[in-house]
């Protein structure tokens, strides 16, 4: 850590010098410039004197006025040279000493054993004044032009008579006060410019990494797959992410801001969840994995789950609301499915169950220790157990299917054969109903391509169904028929017939990728019927039938039995009038269209 903190200190100092020199640069250009007006004025005022003033006019002075603005002049051609660029502190003591040397060396070749004591503080003090920085130069500049007074009285023996001991003595006491505070004054000056510098710099850097962490704050809230949202107390969001933006249904998040401005009205399903919500927050600081239902921007329904904590002042008061959100509508679904799958099995185990039952129940009732059990009654029995395990095996093939699609085993399967045995399996129910039933099913009707199991659970839930949710007395026709697909047309669960008995509505709506012909399945009652606003959502999940039909879950057998005529390509309806029966019917594929 040291070692980092010592390379930042030289890697700033280093950027400062840079800094320093530039600034040097800049500053010589309007010192020399002054400077050069300066010694233009002093020679213009030493021309006057010479041809206008009384007394004696000493030459040297013109002379030495000519020099300085030789060297100013000089300074300045360098300094827009290479030269001048890279040593701007040897332009600097170019430029001092052409105020304060060349004087002095103009004095001295005029053999004048003056003191320009006046000149080198009025230069000392425009340098200081004009260019604050690198003191040390400042410092070499008096020296020089100390060692130069010094050194050419010595060498050319000039003597200062005319200053008494005292009177010098002074002079240089008032001069080392002036060069010690231009010294001094740029020395802080550029303590002050390189604490600034330093300041300024560290204060960069806080704005960069402010910057990057809010460069990676605004990646994270735009790509987040989990909604992020801040909301006042009265129900506004204030902010929301894209991610948010897709759960609600808009196309953007300043969408999501200015449409939902009451959120328990607008949003919630149930108004009364946002109160729930505060209250939730209100109690213990957050609230996690909680539940709504919501609707989305264009009305449809979803399930979201929210985490949020309450953002408050000093005072305690909450001053937003900010968290996450997720769709879990899939999650919902499959809890769904889970809970289509265990209603599932006990609808479809309970139908044989039941038929063996009462067998066993009517066996039991017989006098004597032991019964004796006809064959056929037996291999019914063990039919029944087979037919269950099938079907268990077929339900945990349903439920993956939900997930990964159903899988189905197909073979030619003769119609006839699969009423027939799902008729045996309900036969204690027909009896128990005093149903009459008929199978109005061809001989020669040709084979289908389905799987022969899953089949016999589509015929035995529209039997089954049509038994439990009638009266007793029902009279049941189950018939098939070959037809042409284009004499079939679907109109989603529902369809009418025409003077040929076949469900004919749409005439724009054929049944896509359908083969030429196909089996046509019909199972029929002469029950109570069903409502129309009830057929058209009859083969959804969980819905049920009304009162006149004696319904207890009539939804979960149909919805099983859509999955599985979809699986094997066909469709699935049913036709009724409350009154009148109702008559369910399906297609399937005949298994010479797979040859």
């Amino acid at each position: 850590m040291n070692y980092l903190g010592n390379a930042k200190s030289v890697q700033a100092l280093t950027v400062y010098e840079v800094w320093r020199d530039r600034f040097l640069r800049e500053r010589l250009r309007p010192a020399v410039g002054i400077a050069i007006f300066f010694a233009f004025t002093i020679t213009v005022y030493f021309l006057g004197e010479r041809f206008f003033a009384r007394q004696e006019f000493k030459s040297v002075y013109l002379y030495t006025s000519a020099a300085v603005e030789l060297g100013l002049l000089t300074c300045f051609v360098l300094q827009k040279t290479s030269f001048g660029q890279r040593y701007p502190g040897l332009l600097f003591l170019a430029f001092s000493w052409s105020l304060t040397v060349v004087v002095q060396l103009g004095l001295a070749v005029a053999q004048a054993g003056e003191l320009p004591i006046f000149t080198w503080i009025l230069a000392f003090l425009i340098q200081a004044t004009l260019i604050p920085v690198r003191w040390r130069l400042h410092l070499i500049s008096q020296l020089g032009v100390l060692c130069c007074h010094v050194g050419i009285n010595l060498v050319l023996n000039l003597s200062l008579a005319k200053y008494t001991p005292f009177k010098l003595t002074g002079l240089y006491l008032y001069l080392f006060w002036i060069c010690l505070i231009c010294d001094l004054s740029v020395y802080w000056y550029e303590c002050l410019q390189r604490k600034e510098f330093s300041t300024r710099r560290e204060l960069e850097s806080a704005y960069q990494q402010l910057e990057v962490a809010e460069a990676k704050y605004r990646s994270i809230f735009e790509n987040a797959g989990e909604g992020i949202f801040q909301s006042t107390p009265d129900g506004r969001y204030i902010t929301a992410n894209p991610a948010l933006a897709r759960i609600y249904g808009c196309d953007s998040p300043e969408e999501v801001t200015a449409k939902f401005t009451d959120i328990e009205r607008q949003l919630y399903v149930d108004p009364a969840r946002r109160n729930e919500f505060l209250r939730a927050i209100e109690e213990s600081g957050t609230v996690s994995d909680f539940e709504s239902k919501i609707y989305r921007s264009d009305g449809s329904i979803v399930w979201i789950s929210e985490k949020a904590r309450a953002v408050r002042d000093s005072s305690g008061a909450v001053l937003y609301y900010e968290g996450l959100i997720e769709d879990i509508t899939q999650r919902k679904q499959a809890q769904e499915s889970l809970r289509l799958f265990i209603h599932a099995l006990s609808h479809d185990l309970r139908n044989p169950v039941a038929g063996m039952l009462m067998v066993l129940k009517n066996w039991q009732t017989k006098p004597g220790d032991s019964i004796a059990i006809p064959r056929s009654v037996l291999e019914r029995m063990i039919q029944g157990s087979e037919q269950q395990l099938r079907l268990i095996n077929s339900l945990l093939e349903v439920h993956a299917g939900e997930l990964r699609g159903l899988v189905l085993h197909f073979d030619a399967v003769d119609l006839r054969a699969v009423v027939e045995a799902a008729a045996t399996d309900l036969e204690p129910l027909m009896n128990e109903g005093k149903a009459t039933f008929k199978i109005l099913v061809p001989d020669d009707l040709p084979a289908v391509k389905a799987d022969k199991t899953q089949l016999w659970r589509v015929l035995s839930n529209l039997i089954a169904n049509a038994l439990k949710h009638n009266l007793p007395g029902l009279n049941l026709t189950v018939s098939a028929q070959v037809i042409k697909a284009d004499k079939l047309i679907i109109n989603q669960n529902t369809a009418k017939q025409d003077t040929d008995k076949l469900p004919l509505t749409n005439p724009q709506s054929p049944i896509p990728n359908s083969p030429s012909s196909m089996i046509y399945c019909t199972v029929e009652d002469d029950g109570v019927g069903i409502l129309p606003e009830q057929c058209e959502h009859l083969f959804d999940l969980y819905v049920r039938g009304d009162r006149s039909r004696h319904s207890v879950g009539l939804g979960l057998g149909l919805y099983l039995c859509r999955q599985i005529i979809g699986a094997h390509g066909g469709q699935i309806g049913v036709i009724s009038t409350p009154g009148a029966g109702a008559s369910f019917w399906f297609t399937l594929p005949l298994a010479e269209n797979f040859r």
